[in-house]
């Protein structure tokens, strides 16, 4: 059993480790399993507040947090499924705002479980499951729901939203989604259905022609940036315009530029559709309201933060593939390193394309830390430092997160405090955050 999914409750712990025994993999993409539990709990998926689906290789958990902010921000009470979780596996799912509680899952899972009757289904269908039960059981205005892998055999892709949305897209997953960007592309737009919108952030030309083709056969009604929707920022500013017309918007509060494609993305599903009322104040507002944790999110003091010098600064973000690298990278391209050092820690999963995450980097860190990610198979610290050495980067293998900080700390100069980036994997920033004292709610 993967230790993430652990619970200090040990009900809870136990149901979920059921849960996972129920299936060798924790990998085996399809619907069918999924549906035929369903029926069995009475569909309902089928009884759900109106769906806002979100797929996309990076951004669709940002996209996810915006939608939700500004649609709480109206007064709407909201559900929303997203993963992976941090800490906790309540992160994962919303009723009508709050955390799921102990109590509340264990009922869920026991539920789901029972009716199961030990049938094979892998852990993410299964809990998928118990989501669409929970949102059917507990009244909500609005329902948020992140793919969790591709799209088109995904098991959030059971659901009939009332709009969709693709966010960025990137190489990742290549072993079930493909090897090229229009393989993936083809994947994420199989999330399109008939008569619903589907939303689409700016890409090639060819990839968006790519998600088109699917969308076509599928019978959805592309929304595509730069054609029917765009925004930019202007002035300290967000500008989004659509043909309902223009919206200034106060820009972001989640940190790096990316965040301010997938605020617009938001935006753009919440003004292309017609089943909940969201007026322009409440757009207004969810910029400053969205909080997505390990998304270049600044440490606050913490046991973790305070190995290193005063006025160091620690940042977070669980980024994994080379269009995260890119786009962590390029929230950090002002930093001057002659005025201050910059430190990477980074431990990634066996399968992620290492040096392509850490390529960005190269001749922007002073040294990268490499280290394990505990309890799921990982790169060696060693050869993950070696990939950094070959994209030009020094690497130093250490043994954890707090062994690195340590070592950061020991060479550092008081007069020019560090500022350290730990990336790489979501599992290892959920780790962080605990080390550090913090909640990832």
């Amino acid at each position: 059993m993967m230790e993430a999914a652990r619970s200090t409750n040990p009900v809870l712990d136990a149901l979920l480790a059921a849960a996972f025994a129920l299936h060798e993999n924790t990998m085996d993409l399809g619907l069918a399993r999924l549906e035929r539990l369903l029926a069995r709990l009475g569909n309902p998926h089928t009884k759900l507040p109106p769906v806002f689906h979100i797929a996309g290789t990076n951004g669709k958990g940002s996209t996810a947090a915006f939608l939700r902010a500004c649609l709480e921000a109206s007064g709407k009470r909201v559900h929303s499924y997203t993963s992976p979780h941090l800490i906790r596996f309540n992160e994962r799912i919303r009723l009508a705002g709050s955390i799921v509680d102990d109590d509340t899952l264990i009922g869920l899972l026991s539920d789901v479980l029972a009716v199961n009757g030990g049938g094979r289904i892998t852990f993410f269908e299964l809990t998928t499951a118990v989501a669409m039960l929970a949102f059917a059981r507990t009244p909500a205005d609005a329902c948020i729901i992140e793919v969790g892998l591709g799209g088109r055999l995904d098991a959030t892709n059971v659901v009939t939203p009332v709009i969709g949305g693709i966010a960025q897209l990137g190489l990742d997953h290549q072993a079930w989604l493909g090897n090229t960007i229009l393989e993936i592309a083809q994947e994420k737009a199989g999330i399109a259905k008939r008569g619903v919108p589907l939303v689409l952030s700016r890409y090639p030309r060819q990839v968006t022609t790519r998600i088109a083709e699917v969308a076509g056969v599928a019978g959805a009604k592309l929304i595509v940036r730069g054609e029917e929707w765009d925004a930019a920022p202007y002035e300290g500013q967000l500008h989004y315009r659509d043909h309902m017309g223009k919206v200034a918007l106060p820009l972001p509060r989640l940190v790096g530029a990316h965040q301010l494609d997938n605020a617009a993305l938001a935006v753009a599903m919440l003004r292309h559709q017609h089943h909940v009322a969201v007026p322009e104040a409440a757009l207004r507002a969810g910029m400053g309201w969205a909080e997505w944790p390990a998304r270049l999110q600044r440490l606050e003091p913490g046991p973790l933060v305070a190995k290193l010098p005063p006025g160091s600064e620690v940042w977070l973000d669980g980024g994994h593939n080379p269009a995260a690298g890119r786009a962590i990278a390029e929230a950090f391209r002002a930093h001057p390193l002659a005025e201050r050092p910059f430190y990477l820690i980074v431990g990634m999963l066996a399968v992620k394309d290492a040096a392509g995450f850490l390529k960005p980097f190269a001749e922007r860190a002073t040294a990268v830390y490499t280290v394990p990610v505990p309890s799921h198979e990982h790169h060696s610290p060693t050869e993950l430092a070696l990939r950094a050495r070959e994209t030009g980067l020094p690497g130093i293998a250490a043994t954890s997160v707090e062994a690195a900080m340590t070592e950061i700390a020991r060479s550092s100069d008081r007069a020019r405090p560090p500022v350290v980036l730990v990336a790489g994997s979501l599992y290892l920033a959920g780790g962080v955050l605990q080390a550090n004292g913090q909640d990832a709610g």
